[in-house]
């Protein structure tokens, strides 16, 4: 049963300059030989200086580490080929929205042409998040009790608390930006996988959307593939957290998914009582409290998480993760890239120092190669494919 929960996941970086420390418009450089490399792997984003990654279907945690550091290692290695550095931070300390050039592709064209502004200011990075679930009636029974929990989460996330050189005094701004375009946020729950099909065929209908793609909650049945898509989180810093928060999206679906085996169910939550818990990870992340509705009282952020890897336990073991959700406990002590950035910022006064210190984060753990060898890089690709 557990060797179902595949996962897959999805990294945006910054493109950054590491001598002026602001992004660079340099994507079609890094595809040149990224697409040679990973093919499907690696794409352009909206943005000129995002590029995206994406992990093959992994059968367990241990695959998924295995091929997003590989990825980190790749494309930090082709940006300094080119004399550039990757972020792994949900907004730039630095830059500005309006500098940055779009891709010239007829799909982001049409973006900007149908939300304006909205599109072009979306200087954002995220991590999505694909867990396995081929039974989409199971997928949104799982989606509406997981909602409550993508609170918790973001809280464990937050790498975003600058914007346009400014502190914004929230550790997830991006969230914030996000929430300008239509169709995010928190969804309400459904009652069938029917009847969700019925609200994306009458947006197509009304020519809101073209397809499924367009709905961009925090958490979303994939129009496309066969996953549960968890969509909520600023992209980690560090490597071994988007590894850890991985397994910990992994472990709520399968923890849930044996409930409903066992005829039990957890409580649902309007999507309005949710989002009270939302804010407050947005605002204070792990430093704030949030509201047990069971109890009806604010509890600290931190007590809650326990709370959730408790709930958790008895799913690590079957699902080989209890190394990498443990790893939870490392980022309730020490805090988020969000709590480092603004200690750094706090420290120095410079939001320079606060890039550097992300590119150092960024490749923590993560093996790089000083000049990349096209050949050897292409043979280990095709040996990582082979293996899975």
């Amino acid at each position: 049963m557990f060797s179902t929960f595949t996962l897959g996941i999805e990294e945006e970086f910054q493109i950054v300059d590491p001598h002026t420390r602001e992004l660079r418009s340099h994507v079609v450089e890094i595809l040149e030989e990224g697409t040679m490399l990973l093919g499907e792997q690696i794409k352009p984003e909206m943005i000129q200086s995002m590029v995206e990654v994406g992990t093959g279907v992994c059968k367990n945690i241990e695959e998924a580490r295995v091929d997003i550091t590989r990825l980190r290692s790749i494309i930090s290695s082709l940006a300094q080929k080119n004399g550039l550095a990757i972020v792994a931070a949900s907004t730039h300390p630095i830059s500005r929205w309006q500098d940055q050039k779009i891709f010239d592709d007829e799909r982001y064209e049409l973006l900007v042409q149908e939300l304006q502004t909205v599109a072009r200011s979306l200087l954002i990075f995220g991590l999505h998040v694909h867990v396995g679930m081929a039974d989409r009636e199971r997928a949104i029974h799982i989606m509406n009790a997981a909602r409550y929990f993508l609170p918790h989460v973001l809280a464990l996330t937050t790498s975003s608390p600058f914007w346009m050189g400014h502190n914004t005094g929230l550790k997830s701004y991006r969230t914030e930006i996000f929430k300008q375009f239509p169709r995010t946020d928190i969804p309400d729950h459904f009652d069938s996988y029917g009847s969700f099909q019925r609200y994306v065929e009458l947006l197509i209908k009304m020519k809101c959307i073209d397809n499924g793609k367009k709905i961009w909650w925090d958490i979303r049945p994939h129009p496309f593939f066969p996953t549960l898509e968890f969509r909520i989180c600023d992209i980690p810093t560090r490597v071994d957290d988007t590894i850890a928060i991985a397994a910990l999206f992994q472990a709520i679906v399968a923890k849930l998914n044996m409930l409903i085996e066992k005829n039990l169910g957890f409580r649902l939550y309007r999507r309005m009582l949710i989002q009270e818990n939302k804010w407050r990870a947005v605002r204070w992340g792990l430093d704030g409290k949030m509201i047990d509705f069971g109890k009806q009282k604010e509890v600290p952020v931190r007590d809650l998480i326990l709370e959730l890897l408790d709930f958790v336990d008895d799913v690590l073991d079957p699902l080989g993760s209890r190394k990498e959700v443990e790893h939870i406990h490392t980022i309730l002590q020490r805090g988020t890239s969000a709590d480092e950035q603004l200690e750094v910022y706090q420290q120095t006064g410079d939001l320079k120092a606060v890039v550097d210190k992300l590119i150092e984060r960024t490749t923590e753990n993560v093996p790089l190669t000083k000049q990349i060898d096209l050949t050897a890089l292409k043979q280990m690709t095709t040996a990582s494919t082979i293996s899975k």
